[in-house]
């Protein structure tokens, strides 16, 4: 029942001071704001990344020409021309392995009729279907007949569908111009979502064969066609690991490379996705913490702003001690107060937050929006955080309320 008290009486004297108190709780507001906006839209671009990541599978391995033997960097130097179409043929007899493809990529302009926009290209093989877990929403992949035969055929993206299009009907049949060469399209994927340079929908697909020899263009080496990579697929999660090493040691056969001075690397989309989760990790606690700064700026306002009203209440404090009050009771109406003043305004900034965070979320980035992610935890934690910095802050100005002597705070004027 004292508690009630008290937090009434809190109540009565920030609304005796409405302006001031709404002052005071501002620097409150948007640093709790600031929290819930910047963790929900890192939570949010962190849960969209590896979404899209594992929408492609966790059994895929990566083999890279250049080597991370200097420092964890990745080096291509002298080595970026030595991942050949032979390496990826010979990497099928290796076991446990569902399906092998090989890529090549470059950036063209797809135009049709009075359409046009740039996008990425990829040259695969037939096998990129199931190694890429792709679904064609019209049409058919790209066939061995056509890879053989270096057919001048084209698989759709659903975004470039869209943007050529209209939509993603009616494409199949069209003919698109691929820098300047037509041609026809023979299926279009569905979407999958995707942001920025990691858009899976804004992206078509050639035969290799076409891509290294009538588009991108192609070098060879030891009588082979250079790839940009050779992407497999383990048969299950479990075994990818012991696929990992294994391709690991066909392809050291293979360039006659021991390790540490291997001119390729093989990575798993495991390690990928536990990179990419580390890094939006880290970018989430570095937002959380800048916009912290702001709650700390709020939590000087509010010290600043309980001094000038203990100073202001000199004569109050002195009549409550006169009349039996002890320093602790002074002292505790002090801090409930102050603690009352950053409440509010956590709860004020905890809604505005949320709502910052949905209009982020309306707010397109390079095509593709994200969606914040507003959890409970950092409602919590924003919001007992503000609490605590209104306690913290409000310690010195109650003591030093309640080490007023009652004779000279009656006399105070």
């Amino acid at each position: 029942m004292r508690l009630y008290r008290l937090f009434i009486e809190a109540l009565e004297s920030l609304n005796a001071n409405k302006l001031r108190s709404m002052l005071t709780m501002l620097g409150i507001v948007i640093g709790v704001a600031a929290v819930i906006a910047m963790l929900s839209i890192g939570r949010g671009a962190q849960a969209s990344i590896t979404s899209r990541i594992e929408s492609m599978g966790t059994n895929l391995i990566y083999v890279s020409p250049g080597s991370t033997s200097q420092g964890g960097v990745q080096s291509a130097a002298g080595s970026a021309g030595t991942l050949t179409l032979d390496d990826a043929e010979a990497l099928e007899s290796v076991a446990n392995v569902e399906a092998v493809a090989s890529t090549t990529n470059s950036f063209v302009q797809a135009v049709y009729q009075s359409q046009n926009t740039n996008t990425r290209v990829m040259g695969v093989t037939p096998g990129y279907q199931t190694v890429g877990s792709l679904t064609l929403e019209d049409g058919e992949f790209i066939t061995e007949d056509q890879q053989n035969a270096r057919s001048l055929v084209v698989v759709l993206g659903s975004s470039v569908a869209e943007n050529l299009f209209g939509s993603t009907a009616g494409a199949v049949g069209q003919k698109v111009r691929l820098n300047g060469q037509p041609y026809k399209v023979i299926g279009v994927l569905e979407s999958k979502g995707g942001t920025g340079f990691m858009n899976q929908d804004d992206q078509v697909f050639i035969p290799l064969s076409t891509a290294l020899y009538r588009l991108v263009g192609g070098s060879r080496f030891r009588g082979s066609s250079v790839i940009s990579q050779i992407t497999i697929k383990a048969s299950d999660a479990d075994v990818v690991d012991q696929v990992l090493n294994d391709v690991t040691l066909v392809m050291r056969e293979r360039h006659e490379t021991v390790e540490g001075a291997d001119d390729f690397t093989v990575t798993s989309q495991e390690a990928t996705l536990d990179a990419a989760t580390e890094v939006a990790d880290t970018l989430t606690i570095f937002l959380g913490g800048i916009a912290g700064i702001s709650l700390m700026v709020g939590g000087i306002g509010i010290m600043n702003i309980m001094l000038t009203t203990v100073t202001e209440r000199t004569h109050e404090i002195g009549l409550r001690k006169a009349v039996g009050a002890k320093r602790r009771d002074i002292m505790l109406q002090f801090l409930v107060e102050s603690m009352v003043l950053s409440l509010l305004g956590g709860i004020i900034g905890t809604a505005l937050g949320w709502g910052i965070a949905s209009l982020m979320g309306q707010v397109q980035f390079s095509g593709s929006t994200i969606t914040p992610v507003v959890g409970l935890d950092s409602v919590l934690l924003a919001t007992l955080f503000s609490v605590a910095v209104g306690l913290f802050f409000g310690i010195y100005p109650a003591t030093r309320a309640a080490r007023l002597q009652p004779v000279e705070a009656l006399r105070y004027e």
